[in-house]
């Protein structure tokens, strides 16, 4: 019953048996290997053959220097106060931003609108030079409330950061999640709904440790392999990264396993009916509780994290996030004992 993270999943066996297959003898290095080729002739065909994919090893590092490559030092990012750019990241988008802000912008369910952006552009340039002037929007795809930005959501965001000049950039560490409950091609939630560049996870849904930055606008690209490269993200072994990219999206792998993750997230969701704060869209969920039915599950076992305190809501926030590795009885495990400590109650 740990529900703490789908970081704390196992790795995919797909992805473990191309591992131990890239394995065998040596290959060119910095990634002229064959699988790196592999994953990009991939992602092009996801997304179209404008998509520039270059893997790296974590999210951070994706989302950092991303926003590195498409923001100067005295610019700003517009984002949502929970992104995790904003909160989990100690720093790392402004550290190799140079200085750039993050600015956050507030959501009660991780979503920014348009008119947040055209505000706070008003604003910035209301200040004049003496204000930071935001160059760019960042998204996660999907939220840290678990919700799922619709693909005309995220046009309307894309044509408000046009109006204003700024770039879109979209963390999408469960873009996949998000991509199975929408059920459209990836592109549909990508360049043809006006991102220009994605942070593509694949850590959380089965790989060991690999992400890639996507860039579908080319202009915006330049200098980025030698951010990466000065980061110390330029793995010279990089076909130990891209052997996990191309496996993960070989014969789907990477949307059967979201597609298990979010089915189990909504197996829990039925079971715990009126205690979930927002909407279960992919494969996390919020729930309201008494302390003390808390700590009961807990104390029996349960693993999952304390959240932030939500205003309106006056029980404590816990966070459940499922993964591939999810079972039924794991799930039924988790609804038998929240049954019980409720009766108990």
């Amino acid at each position: 019953m740990n529900f703490t993270s789908d970081n704390a999943a196992p790795v995919s066996p797909e992805i473990l048996a191309a591992l131990a297959a890239a394995n065998d003898g040596p290959a060119p290095s910095y990634g002229a290997d064959s699988w790196t080729a592999r994953f990009r002739e991939k992602i092009a065909s996801l997304f179209g053959p404008q998509a520039i994919a270059h893997p790296v090893a974590t999210g951070t590092a994706a989302n950092a220097l991303a926003l590195a490559t498409i923001v100067r030092p005295y610019g700003a990012v517009l984002c949502a106060e929970e992104a995790h750019i904003a909160s989990d990241e100690c720093g790392a988008p402004e550290f190799y931003m140079g200085g750039a802000k993050l600015i956050p912008l507030p959501s009660r369910d991780g979503k920014i609108r348009p008119a947040q952006i055209d505000a706070a552009m008003a604003r910035a340039r209301d200040g004049g030079v003496h204000h930071v002037l935001p160059e760019a929007v960042s998204l996660t795809q999907a939220t840290e409330w678990g919700t799922i930005y619709q693909p005309d959501e995220i046009a309307a965001i894309a044509a408000a950061c046009r109006r204003h000049g700024l770039a879109l950039h979209m963390d999408g560490a469960r873009f996949a999640n998000a991509l199975v409950t929408l059920g459209c091609p990836p592109a549909a939630i990508g360049p043809e709904a006006g991102v220009d560049v994605l942070s593509f996870g694949a850590t959380k849904n089965g790989a060991l440790a690999a992400e890639a930055v996507i860039f579908f606008n080319p202009k915006l690209a330049d200098g980025f392999e030698r951010r990466r490269k000065r980061a110390g993200q330029l793995w010279s072994k990089m076909r130990y990264l891209s052997a996990q990219l191309d496996a993960y999206l070989e014969s789907d792998l990477w949307l059967r396993n979201a597609r298990q993750a979010n089915d189990m997230a909504g197996r829990l969701a039925a079971g715990l009916g009126p205690h979930v704060i927002h909407p279960v869209e992919a494969n996390e969920l919020f729930l309201t509780l008494p302390e003390p039915q808390i700590a009961a599950l807990e104390s029996a076992g349960a693993r999952f994290y304390r959240w932030v305190a939500v205003e309106g809501v006056p029980n404590p926030v816990i966070r459940l996030v499922t993964s591939f590795a999810t079972t039924e009885t794991d799930v039924d495990r988790f609804l038998k004992l929240f049954a019980a400590q409720k009766l108990a109650a």
